[in-house]
């Protein structure tokens, strides 16, 4: 090796890593490449042991690498240079970690780890499949991709190139092309299997399931099954690749490892038919996993099935069958799978080996109840058929213990199989010959219940079946007792199957304990009723017996378990029987009676509870069931029975008779006991409802009780139960005697109210049975009601249909009554319809009936309606008082029905009837509501003031009432819902505007008379005493009032509101109660007069005199609202009134309309809200051209005015919006000029407090205009901009200049700006603010964006070119008044006014086209005038600054320019003083105009600038020329050269002396730092562009480089700041360009010249950075000689200035650190042994011991841990030097103390001394530090603890900072405890030093140590102890204090408390 790099690189990290010192990037997972090469070891550690300590709060598995990869160990750990077996352990460990680590591989801490190994093991190098295993899993993530970038795989043979292609591009892997990889390279393969493997040992013992490796799992199904589906034929290898795996994966415990691999297996199976041999062996496996570990049955099974579906049949051998036999789920999890999918593969196997396996063994019995297809069940029946059959030489003891096994199968079979079985046994019949087959196949028929068909019996030699309908009672005898026989065998499991039969040998009662406890009670019970009501005992005696027994058994305490419900049923039902209607004493009917009544079911019945007491029944007993209950009796002088007024026995009794009635109804309709209960009817009628009239009152009770909601007779009533009542009733209507039916007929009786009631049922039954019942009591001729009855007895059918057509019906009845025609017949239905209506007011009627009736006749309207009804309104009003009972629900109901008669047909009414009005206003203040979910009275009576009923109401005074009512609630109710339900009923009724008033307007006052005049006497006695009738307004009702109106629409006569709103306008004004209501009152009126205008006149004009007088509008206190309100809202409301007003009353707005304007702008413009600027607009509007057009004014500039003079009071905000809606309203394109010069003024006379107040308004301003006037089109701003030039132009220059304007335009200018009212200076500040007005619009952004889209049109280019002329020619004005001025006060305005007009002709220009554009630029250049020359340069170059494209000709127009510029640039001769100040400016322009052509064109036409070049030259060269134009020269040479290049080095040699001579000697320019700037700038061009043709300047340039870098660094101003830039860039360009052959002799030369050596170092230091090894190797004993001199610089030239010193020598040694950096060993190596050499020399002069120890200080920094091998002969002289400078050990110092600085320098070098010997310890890595280099070390140092050198603060400093890091450091790089205690003690023997200070210093040593070596100071702590113990009762206070911290600073270090050591 020849390179000291090499060997760096050599000896720095494992694999040679190469430029570890100056290494530009690193490996790094998470980093950049370039960001990790910038971070140190400690950082990886650091974040490697983070993520490590995030882990185990996952993972607790990863603690055993805590002390191996993640150990302070490994810190320094290096792979290259360890044994085989030490990196094989490594390995096997990194292996292991990265396996564990797999699982977690995308979270962020072991992403950290991995990075860790990363930098510090290089596992990408040395680990790369263990990192591509932990990665692959996650193969679609970004982050795998960066793992596969850090990988080396370039070369082709390695197995991981075929990811090489996703490096470059960074993208994830494919998931298609991983698996087409793996079945290509069955090695990936056999790896990715492998993986799982390796997680599973990696984790087993620290998870038992491990649930962290599904993922591992995951991915290997999802790419193994995967690859095995898409590779076109599996061969034998991957199957023999594969099985391994597979077996390991069936065997395995782990649920997902064994999901995986049925997958696989499965995959296999459907891709590959499989050797039978390897079926067999997959099956047993498959079979043994499921019995092993049963977790996964279902999976395991469906597995099973797919290799036996899709390999040979019968390639699977019995073991498997063995095998799943012992599985205990497998029948469950088959009829699991069977009812999703078909598995009849596995049963095809299962059923024989079962068939066979049953025969031949007596253990192990199956059973499968999983569903079999129709092939299977007939296969497996006659399998086990056919097997049965071939037992015929077994022995009888084991046929019997078969049929015990069997047994359960076939009755199995025959449950789910019957038809199956039945035909394998059909067809066994014929075919069974032999006797013993024939046994067997009866044995075999035996076994099932349902087969017992074809048992036969052995006493009848025939059947079971046959023998139950044998003719003969004997066999049908046997067969019962057979079938007890079965059923207490047990063997009975369907009870339905016996029902019948076991209710068919009842009479065997002996046998009922058997069965009675296997049946349901309610199917017992049920089946013996249904015996019981099936058999006639009257017809067939012989049936007693079962009946008794039935009876016996329905009071069987068992069958109560049914529950009570069943007991009560039975009762009932049981109750018929007890009713005898048999004469006979010995009837079986009566023994069957005493049997019932005997029974408990009858014994338990409260009604029969003594019935069984005596010893002989009696046949009269029972018929006194309906006399018995019979306790209660109903009054008889009630016509309706109302059981909602009936006390509580009496609805008792009532609810009994109605039970007892349904019951006996229903048995009497049908079946065996009808008899019985028809003989029940009739003793229930004769006892109780033995009258006509009491049994029709009952019935009535049925038949309308159904829609009763109440509970009072706890009985429900069903549709059922009122259709029997129906046709009850009518059978018992048509045989009553004609005066019987006329009774039920009359108005007094309830039948027909309740068969009409009946009539709205919605069940059609009920419905047909009523109109049954009617068509009876139709017979009655001299009913009231026949009239009706007729009616509706003709429309049948449709009543019947539809349960509405009642109510149809009766309205046309209603109607007809009502009609003139057939006055006998209206008379008759006039009086049904009363009579009806009488029923349902009388207090008897019971509620429910009466809703159902008055719902009935909801079509019945009309005055008689109402009047007959209100009775009953008035007597439900008043019970629905406050004061209890409350109403009941149908109560409720029938009052709101009542209530609904109150409509248009019964309006008229109220005016006739006045009780009728009040009623209803009772109605509407009653707001009780004694239901939740029925409304309040008063919401009912309120909605039914609807329109119709509003407008059918023929008294106002009716009307008026109401309106009172309903406001009297709003204001009174507290219930939303009721102001809601007025608000509604308000808006929906017309209301007449006098109604209104009339509420408006007090009492005390004239209603509807309020006249203009009265209005304003009431305004005129403001300020007198409030009158009377000022007091009498309700003002709560009023705004409520005005609430309603805000939104009535349907309003009469709105015009009659004026006069009294106006009124309480007036009466509102003095009030000064509440202000907030007063002003929300007002603004109700204001809205209102609103509405009111909005109505009349729609459209916005004018109204006739006789709808609304001009006289009753009071204009004036719309205003005087304005004038005295402060509240926002009522301003905005009083403007939208006058904006109405302005329409309807022009004349009397316009009178007007000054003080408004006047007001608006004192008061309202100030508010700040959206919707005052509505209402401004909206005025402006409206009222602005009305005064425009009635005016008739030739100017509208006074309304222009006035809004401008109201501006300073309009929030800033809303100013934009008003004025653009002014200009708007009267034409931008007139008045847009106007507004803009108004506001020009309005800022001119404005007086600012102060410059920076005044500058600010002025920027506020300005931007408002710009807005302002940005509002509006281009066109328009074009023309505004035209029309302000000339006015500005008929202005006179001075006030006191005479104008010959006309008379005109004289008054135009006084409306504008009137001369004679200002004064000359706000006129001169009037003309500079428009003409900057203009130049900052045509600039700005916005009039910019505007102008982009219309740029091209022709107008918009007409209106740019007259404007161009109009500036031109305001420029023209301007410039010659400037002649005119130049010696008066106001020339520097007048040439500011000119510069501001400039400003706005560029920015005109730049409206322009380009060809327009520099056509004028032409012209202007050649105007006399030089201000006109300059200003035409300087837009040139403002154009050629911001224009980048430019077409060809434009170019060569363009170029044409120079001509015209270096004709300026050469006038500079032979001018006056003043004239020559003004033509240098010129020229300095015109060169920045040429610079600027040369940048822009100069690279496509060179030859066009070689004259600029020369004529630039020659300015330079001229030594008279003025330093300003010089600059700007040099400025222009620096970019002609750099455009030049080559063609400008015939000019070198004039151009390089003159600058260089300008810069030496002419000492003015240099005062100008600009002109500094620009001879830099120059000179930086030059050598940049020609580098090689400079060499005979370069000393010069150098030395000048060095100087102005020391003048640029000593001054702060923004041009030195880029000065120094210059320079810096100058200094590079020299160090980069030149070679050294030509640099280094100039170095050389300028060293001993320089004063200022920064500057030349850097230079050489950049050049040295920039050099080849080469070129260093020629040059290096030239750059020795230099440094040696270089060096030397504080040796020779220090003279007491050791800041300078340093720093210059600071320079030296960076400049030779770069050479140190580059240079080999074999160069490096004599150099470094040189100078220290050179720094003994000579012995006396002990300043190079600074420099020299101060440069190994910083190589030691640089080299880091291979400076070491250098540093083995510095030690003797450490130890010397840190003895020599000990003040504390030697008495002669080291440097002379009397000379300057000596302490200084000894302190200087101590601190370099200690410095990198702490630099050497710290990057010791090669045991340097030897026990003979630390003895000679360890005293030294140490003893520095005394050394007191320099003074306290310089001791605590160096203490502190150099050397307890160096000690500390020391110490860690000894590594070795006997040498750490000798170090201690030394330490511990310096705190019994005299001095606190070394005490202390000792103390903070031995702080600094524990925390280095942290637990292994514990072998040290013994001796430490004492010495600490010694130190807490120091009689230093601070050293007491210090000892507390350091014990407590070990024990958190340590670990543990220290104090049981003391």
């Amino acid at each position: 090796m020849t390179s000291l790099a090499l060997q760096l690189k050599r000896l720095a990290l494992p694999q040679s890593d190469p430029g570890l010192l100056t290494r530009k990037e690193v490996a790094s997972l998470l980093f950049d490449p370039k960001d990790a090469a910038q971070m140190d070891r400690s950082s990886f550690y650091a974040l490697g042991c983070t993520g490590l300590e995030e882990l185990l709060g996952i993972e607790p598995a990863f603690y055993e690498f805590q002390d191996t990869l993640f150990s302070r160990s490994s810190l320094t750990l290096e792979r290259s240079v360890q044994s085989r077996e030490v990196n094989d352990k490594l390995d096997a460990g990194i292996s292991l970690f990265l396996t564990r680590l797999c699982p977690y591989f995308l979270l962020k801490p072991a992403q950290k780890c991995i990075e860790w190994l990363v930098h510090r093991f290089h596992i990408q190098l040395y680990n790369v499949d263990s990192l591509l295993a932990c990665a692959l899993p996650y193969h679609e993530t970004k982050m795998f991709v960066r793992v596969v970038q850090l990988l080396n795989i370039n070369e082709a043979t390695n197995r991981w190139n075929w990811l090489h292609c996703l490096q470059k591009p960074g993208v994830p892997l494919a998931r298609g092309t991983l698996i087409t990889h793996c079945y290509k390279d069955l090695s990936f393969m056999d790896f990715i299997c492998t993986l799982v493997t390796k997680s599973i040992k990696a984790y087993s013992g620290h998870s038992a399931n491990c649930s962290q490796l599904r993922v591992i799992f995951s991915f290997y199904a999802s790419t193994i099954v995967p690859a095995l589906d898409a590779v076109e034929k599996v061969s034998d290898t991957i199957i023999s690749k594969l099985l391994p795996y597979i077996q390991k994966g069936l065997k395995s415990s782990l649920a997902d490892y064994k999901a995986a691999t049925y997958m696989i297996v499965c995959q296999l199976a459907v891709k590959v038919v499989l050797e039978a041999s390897l079926v067999d062996t997959l099956a047993l496996q498959l079979s043994k996993s499921l019995v092993r570990e049963p977790v996964l049955a279902k999976e395991g099974l469906g597995c099973l099935i797919v290799l036996l579906q899709n390999q040979k049949e019968g390639a699977v051998g019995p073991r498997a069958f063995g095998r799943l036999c012992c599985m205990s789920s497998l029948v469950e999890t088959l009829q699991v799978m069977a009812s999703v999918h078909d598995v009849s593969p596995l049963l095809r196997y299962l059923l024989p080996h079962l068939v066979h396996g049953v025969f031949s063994t007596c253990t192990g019995e199956r059973r499968d109840h999983t569903g079999l297809t129709q092939s299977l069940n007939h296969v497996c029946l006659f399998l086990l058929l056919d097997e049965y059959l071939s037992q015929s030489e077994t022995s009888e003891q084991h046929i019997t213990s078969l049929n015990q096994r069997l047994l359960p199968l076939v009755r199995l079979f025959e449950s789910k199989y019957g038809g199956a079985l039945d035909s394998v046994i059909a067809a066994h019949v014929g075919d069974v010959s032999d006797t013993e087959q024939k046994q067997l196949f009866h044995h075999f028929l035996s076994l099932s219940m349902s087969s017992g068909k074809y048992q036969i019996l052995g006493n009848s030699d025939t059947s079971l079946l046959l023998s139950l309908k044998h003719p003969l009672p004997s066999v049908r005898s046997l067969a019962v007792e057979h079938l007890m026989g079965i059923i207490t065998s047990g063997q009975v499991r369907h009870k339905t199957t016996f029902s019948v039969l076991i209710m068919s040998v009842l009479s065997h009662f002996c046998y009922k304990q058997v069965f009675i406890d296997r049946l349901d009670p309610e199917d017992t019970v049920s089946s013996l009723l249904s015996l019981l009501q099936r058999t006639d005992l009257s017809l067939a005696d012989q049936w007693l017996p079962v009946l008794t027994a039935a009876v016996q058994l329905l009071s069987d305490p068992r069958v109560a378990k049914g529950g009570a419900e069943l007991v009560q049923r039975a009762g009932w039902s049981l109750l018929p029987f007890l009713v005898i209607t048999a004469g006979r004493p010995d009837s079986a009917q009566l023994q069957l009676a005493r049997h019932v009544a005997q029974s408990a079911v009858i014994a338990q019945h409260p009604l029969t509870v003594d019935w069984a007491q005596g010893d002989e029944p009696s046949a009269n007993r029972p018929r006194c069931v309906c006399v018995c209950v019979c306790v209660f009796f109903v009054p008889s002088g009630e016509v309706w029975w109302n059981p909602e007024k009936l006390d509580t026995n009496t609805c008792c009794y009532l609810a009994l008779i109605c039970r007892l009635f349904h019951v006996v109804v229903n048995g009497a309709g049908q079946g065996a006991s009808a008899g019985s209960f028809r003989e029940l009817m009739r003793l229930l009628l004769q006892v109780h409802l033995k009258e006509a009239p009491l049994l029709f009152r009952f019935l009535c009770v049925l038949w309308g009780y159904s829609s009763n909601q109440g509970e009072q007779l706890d009985v429900k009533v069903g549709a059922v139960l009122q259709t029997q009542a129906l046709y009850v009733g009518r059978a018992l209507l048509s045989g009553q005697p004609a005066a019987t039916l006329a009774d039920l007929a009359s108005a007094k009786s309830p039948v027909f109210p309740s068969l009409l009631a009946c009539l709205t049922s919605p069940v059609r039954e009920v419905r047909r049975a009523g109109l049954g019942a009617l068509q009876s009591l139709s017979a009655a001729d001299a009913s009231p009601f026949q009239p009706i009855t007729e009616k509706l007895l003709k429309h049948t059918e449709e009543i019947i249909a539809d349960p509405s057509y009642i109510s149809q019906a009766l309205g046309v009845l209603h109607e007809e009554s009502v009609s003139a025609k057939g006055r006998s017949q209206q008379k008759k239905l006039q009086a049904s319809m009363e009579q009806l209506l009488q029923i349902i007011q009388a207090p008897g009627c019971p509620s429910y009936t009466a809703c159902t009736l008055l719902s009935a006749l909801g079509q019945v309207n009309g005055e008689s309606v109402l009047s007959a009804l209100l009775p009953l309104l008035d007597r439900l009003l008043e019970q629905s008082g406050p004061e209890p009972p409350t109403l009941l629900r149908h109560e409720a109901q029938l009052l709101q029905l009542v209530l609904g008669k109150y409509n248009e047909a019964a309006a008229p009414l109220l005016a006739k009837n006045q009780a009728c009005v009040d009623l209803l206003v009772r109605a509407l203040r009653t707001s009780a509501r004694p239901h939740a979910d029925i409304p309040s009275f008063q919401i009912t009576a309120l909605e039914q003031i609807t329109k119709p009923f509003f407008s059918a109401l023929p008294d106002e005074k009716v009307q008026q009432r109401l309106l009172a009512v309903m406001f009297d609630l709003l204001v009174e109710s507290r219930n939303p819902l009721v102001a809601n339900t007025v608000s509604s009923v308000f808006k929906a009724i017309a209301v007449d505007g006098e109604l209104v008033a009339n509420e408006l307007t007090p009492p005390e006052k004239p209603k509807v008379t309020v006249t203009v005049q009265q209005t304003r006497r009431s305004k005129a006695l403001q300020s007198g005493e409030a009158g009377p009738e000022e007091g009498a307004v309700s003002w709560d009702r009023v705004t409520l009032i005005l609430e309603l109106l805000q939104h009535k629409k349907k309003l009469r006569r709105a015009q009659l509101l004026v006069p009294p709103l106006f009124s309480l306008l007036a009466s509102l004004e003095p009030r000064v109660g509440d202000q907030g209501n007063m002003e929300y009152t007002k603004q109700l009126l204001l809205s209102c007069l609103l509405n009111v205008c909005q109505k009349l006149s729609p459209d916005g004009g004018a109204v006739a005199p006789d709808v609304l007088d001009e006289d009753k509008f009071n204009v004036e206190l719309v205003v005087q609202c304005v004038r005295v309100s402060e509240m926002p809202q009522t301003h905005h409301h009083a403007l939208l009134l006058l904006g109405a007003v302005a329409g309807i009353f022009p004349e009397k707005v316009l009178h007007n309309i000054m003080p408004i304007f006047t007001f608006m702008g004192a008061n309202i413009m100030r508010l700040d809200d959206a919707y005052s600027f509505q209402v401004i607009s909206k005025t402006v509007q409206t009222v602005i051209p009305a005064l425009i057009e009635v005016s008739r004014l030739s100017s509208d500039t006074p309304i222009v005015h006035v809004f401008t003079d109201a501006l300073p009071h309009v929030p800033e905000h809303r100013r934009l919006p008003i004025l653009a809606q002014l200009v708007t309203t009267l034409g931008p394109a007139r008045f847009l000029w106007v507004l803009m010069l108004l506001l020009f003024k309005q800022h001119a006379t404005h007086t600012a407090s102060s410059a920076s107040e005044k500058d600010a308004a002025l920027e506020r301003d300005v931007d408002f205009w710009i807005s302002l006037c940005c509002h509006f089109e281009v066109s328009d701003q074009l023309t505004s901009l035209i029309r302000i030039l000339q006015y500005l132009m008929q202005l006179p220059q001075d006030k006191d200049d005479e104008t010959t304007s006309k008379k005109e335009e004289e008054e135009e200018e006084k409306l504008i700006f009137s001369v004679e009212a200002h004064s000359s200076k706000e006129l001169r500040h009037f003309k500079f603010l428009s003409v900057s007005f203009m130049a900052q619009l045509l600039a700005s952004a916005r009039f910019i964006g505007k102008v982009r889209p219309v740029h091209g049109e022709p107008r918009i280019k007409g209106l740019s070119q007259y404007l161009l002329e109009e500036i031109l020619r305001y420029i023209h004005s301007v410039a010659r008044c400037v002649e005119e001025n130049a010696d008066k006060p106001t020339a520097k305005f007048w040439r500011a006014l000119l510069n501001k007009s400039y400003d706005a002709l560029d920015k005109v220009n730049a409206l322009l086209p380009t060809d327009t554009f520099i056509t004028v630029m032409k012209g202007l250049m050649g105007n006399q005038l030089p201000s006109v020359r300059r200003k035409a340069m300087e837009l040139l170059n403002n154009k050629l600054q911001h224009r980048t494209q430019w077409e060809e000709p434009q170019v060569t127009v363009l170029l044409q320019l120079s001509g015209n510029l270096l004709s300026i640039v050469g006038k500079g001769h032979g001018k006056v003083a003043e004239e020559e100040e003004e033509q240098a400016v010129n020229r300095q322009t015109a060169l920045y105009s040429l610079k600027l052509l040369c940048r822009s064109f100069g690279s496509g036409h060179q030859e066009a600038f070689v004259p600029v070049l020369a004529a630039a030259v020659e300015l330079v060269t001229s030594p008279d020329e003025e330093k300003n134009v010089v600059g700007s020269a040099l400025l222009c040479i620096a970019e002609v050269v750099s455009t030049l290049k080559a063609l400008a080095i015939p000019q070198l040699p004039r151009l390089m002396p003159a600058v260089l001579h300008a810069l030496t000697h002419r000492k003015e320019l240099l005062a100008n730092e600009i002109y500094l700037l620009s001879a830099v700038t120059a000179m930086q061009r030059v050598t940049e562009t020609l580098p090689h043709f400079i060499s005979p300047y370069l000393q010069e340039t150098t030395a000048q480089v060095g100087e102005r870098a020391e003048s640029s660094s000593s001054s702060s101003s923004s041009s030195s700041s880029q000065l120094a830039v210059r320079l810096a860039s100058l200094r590079s360009t020299v160090a980069t360009k030149l070679p050294p052959r030509v640099l280094l002799p100039t170095v050389t030369k300028c060293y001993s010249s320089m004063g200022e050596l920064g500057p030349l170092m850097s230079i050489l230091q950049e050049h040295i950075g920039h050099m080849e090894k080469e070129q260093l190797n020629a040059h290096q004993s030239e750059l020795t000689a230099f440094f040696l001199t270089a060096l030397d610089f504080r040796a020779q030239h220090c003279q007491g200035d050791l800041e300078k010193t340093e720093r210059i020598e600071g320079f030296v040694i960076d400049c030779l650190l770069a050479m140190v950096m580059k240079l080999s060993e074999v160069s490096f190596r004599p150099l470094f042994f040189k100078l220290f050499e050179w720094s003994k020399t000579p012995a006396e002069d002990k300043e190079r011991l600074l420099t020299f120890y101060r440069l190994a200080d910083r190589i030691a920094d640089r080299l880091k841990g291979l400076f070491v091998l250098f540093a083995g002969n510095l030690v003797k002289p450490f130890a010397d030097l840190l003895r020599q400078t000990n003040a504390a050990a030697t008495d002669e110092p080291l440097f002379d103390p009397d000379d300057d600085g000596g302490v200084e320098k000894s302190v200087l070098l101590l601190r370099f001394v200690l410095d990198c010997l702490h630099k050497i310890f710290l990057y010791d890595t090669q045991r340097f530090l030897s026990r003979e280099r630390a003895d000679a070390l360890l005293g030294p140092l140490v003893d520095q603890l005394e050394n007191s050198l320099g003074g306290d603060d310089v001791y605590q400093q160096r203490v502190s900072k150099h050397l307890l890091p160096c000690i500390a450091q020391f110490a860690v790089a000894m590594g070795d405890d006997t040498q750490w205690k000798a170090l201690n003690y030394q330490i511990l023997l310096k705190t019994r030093h005299a001095s606190s200070k070394v005490r202390f210093s000792s103390l903070l040593m031995l702080t600094e140590l524990a925390a280095k070596l942290r637990e292994n100071y514990m072998v040290l702590l013994p001796e430490t102890v004492p010495f600490l113990a010694e130190l807490m009762e120091d009689e230093c206070e601070e050293v007491e204090h210090q000892v507390q911290k350091v014990i407590q600073e070990m024990e958190n270090i340590l670990g543990e408390p220290l104090q049981s050591y003391f």
